[in-house]
């Protein structure tokens, strides 16, 4: 059997589902941690068809828990009828205590937003990386853009000579 080969980004064995990209657009982001996310069967065999919306997710702290808010998962059409799924529901990320005391205290004391940058398969489960990060302001935002026009500008003029 021919195993299909995709381009691995975060190590060993790993696929990407989806990425937010608005995350790096609006944040400086600072530190980057993995996370487990606790699903159903139905969001397993939907993640493998890649129905999810990434974009407008985040995540809160609260009470010594981390949950991931707004992220969309759409149920496959022959999903089961026993069940009924609800795609926007709040998901639980399974992290270690002494990670979520830390980043609570991030985002208490340094006032750090903790957002979703990745979804991807590690070994088998989904992963979901999380960043701690700051705003951006109006003009790094247009400073970022204007180095991204340049380093494509460079690269043209590299490859035509």
């Amino acid at each position: 059997m021919n195993k299909k080969t995709t381009k691995d980004t975060h190590g060993e064995g790993t696929k990407t589902i989806a990425r937010n990209k608005r995350a790096r657009f609006e944040y400086h982001i600072e530190e980057r941690i993995e996370a487990g996310v606790s699903l159903e069967g139905w969001e397993i065999k939907s993640l493998r068809e890649s129905r999810v919306q990434f974009a407008d997710c985040y995540v809160l702290l609260k009470d010594h828990e981390a949950f991931l808010f707004g992220c969309r998962i759409d149920p496959l059409p022959t999903a089961s009828k026993h069940i009924s799924p609800d795609p926007v529901r709040t998901r639980k990320l399974l992290l270690h205590r002494r990670e979520i005391d830390r980043l609570t205290g991030q985002v208490e004391r340094k006032g750090f937003t903790v957002v979703p940058t990745a979804m991807y398969w590690s070994h088998g489960k989904v992963k979901v990386e999380i960043g701690t990060a700051k705003g951006k302001k109006a003009h790094d935002k247009r400073a970022d853009e204007k180095e991204r026009d340049w380093g494509r500008q460079k690269a043209r003029i590299m490859k035509h000579g």
